[in-house]
């Protein structure tokens, strides 16, 4: 790497980050069904129809991956809590799958890693969906009432936790793209989602109040979004993406307001009474997280609303995703984050990675793309902090090959690769150099 643990402040966070869904294996432990199994289970939506079954079968070998991280000198681990496994029906408690986050926990602190984690990153509980899952304005509630379940087993032990994962991926690619569970394409489905998400986040947040919790934030995947020439129509097309894709949910949460260029058409598919909801999504938080991964480029079209295209085949070098590796966008939104909506509030980035297709040759990962992306994405936040940004850490997504959600598990982002047949685990070119650059 091209940096190493003393270039960045004395307190500054250095981790990594995985999701339930995606590496523990949800036929284990009582789990209960999620969107997402029938959401794979429908021809189409998923590459092979593979789903999170077994995945990397962290549930059993989580001890092994806790070593893996404590070996590298992470500092803390990002985990996510499975709805489904701690309430299988979404409503009643399962005795198992809180033993497993209350074993996972006494093992972070166990090796000196600080648990950072979050409460929902996608599996919603059939039982739920069944309900109308994120349309239906009493999932706030029903968030609150596994939020208070979880954390009163764990919360004790956590350094930090944020509600939901990505609220733009629960609710926009979710309910308006169809591209993620439960693979709607409806626009009144889409408002509501939105809107209940950010609700059952404040909802969330005051539920760990009351519990006496404390460092809690809100954790929001953001891309740089650029019109694709000097036009008006560009201009006004790159409004409305970065309006729905950045700033409803920073808005909601930070300014109690959502944009107008959303408003002039969600307006009319919002649930009733949304205004009065404010007070409850912007409960107020300790710190802000930031997911970053790509930029978009933006053309308008004559089609109906949002009315853009996002073009696909950008200039720049690109991951094994398609997408195009632009390191300034994170800077630009560390920024533009402490500016607009958060003022002193500590920044993470969150999430930070990229998939590449590695191969083990002899034994060994070498995967030099992704030290490469790491190193300009570390020093756009060296920039960012010398800037002033009060950024306070930074988590790697991810430490394991996992399942990549609609992408099956073709697609690696992993520090460590998995053999998906075996389940052994082979640290990267990128784990080692990571690891040497924390020991300095």
């Amino acid at each position: 790497m091209n940096f190493k643990r003393s270039d960045f402040p004395e307190t500054f966070l250095f981790g990594t980050a995985t999701s339930a869904y995606q590496i523990e294996g949800h036929s284990f432990g009582g789990a209960g069904q999620t969107h997402w199994d029938t959401f794979a289970a429908t021809p189409g939506n998923v590459v092979r129809a593979e789903h999170g079954g077994i995945a990397c079968d962290h549930y059993h070998r989580y001890e092994e991956d806790l070593d893996i991280i404590a070996n590298a000198g992470f500092d803390a681990y990002r985990f996510s809590t499975s709805w489904a496994r701690v309430m299988p029906d979404g409503v009643t408690p399962n005795p198992e799958g809180l033993d497993f986050y209350d074993r996972l926990t006494d093992g972070m602190l166990e090796r000196g890693i600080k648990p950072c984690a979050t409460l929902y990153h996608w599996e919603l509980p059939s039982a739920l969906a069944d309900k109308g899952g994120w349309q239906n304005p009493d999932i706030a509630k029903w968030f609150g009432d596994f939020t208070q379940c979880i954390m009163e087993r764990i919360g004790d032990r956590m350094h930090s936790v944020a509600p939901i994962n990505e609220p733009w991926c629960v609710g926009w690619l979710s309910h308006f793209l169809g591209a993620h569970a439960p693979g709607l394409r409806d626009i009144r489905a889409t408002a509501r989602a939105m809107h209940h998400i950010l609700l059952a986040h404040g909802t969330a947040i005051q539920t760990m109040r009351g519990l006496g919790m404390s460092n809690l934030g809100g954790v929001f995947n953001l891309e740089w979004t650029i019109p694709e020439t000097a036009s008006e129509a560009d201009a006004t097309a790159n409004e409305i993406s970065d309006g729905y894709y950045n700033r409803f949910f920073l808005g909601g949460v930070f300014q109690g307001k959502y944009p107008d260029s959303i408003m002039k058409t969600f307006e009319p598919h919002m649930p009733q009474g949304w205004q009065d909801d404010f007070p409850t999504i912007q409960a107020p938080l300790d710190w802000c997280g930031i997911n970053y991964y790509t930029r978009r480029i933006v053309r308008s079209n004559d089609a109906a609303w949002p009315s853009h295209d996002v073009i696909e085949d950008g200039p720049l070098p690109k991951t094994q995703m398609g997408w195009e590796i632009f390191p300034d966008g994170m800077y630009n939104f560390l920024k533009r984050t402490k500016e607009e909506y958060t003022g002193d509030l500590p920044l993470f980035i969150t999430e930070n990675g990229m998939a590449n297709p590695d191969v083990i040759k002899n034994g060994a990962v070498d995967d030099p793309e992704r030290i490469s992306f790491l190193n300009q994405h570390f020093e756009a936040v060296r920039r960012a902090i010398a800037d002033g940004v009060p950024v306070d850490g930074f988590f790697v997504w991810s430490l394991l090959d996992n399942y990549e959600w609609a992408l099956g598990y073709e697609k690696r982002f992993g520090l460590v690769h998995v053999d998906f047949d075996t389940l052994k685990r082979t640290p990267k070119a990128s784990y080692h150099a990571l690891k040497a650059a924390l020991e300095k």
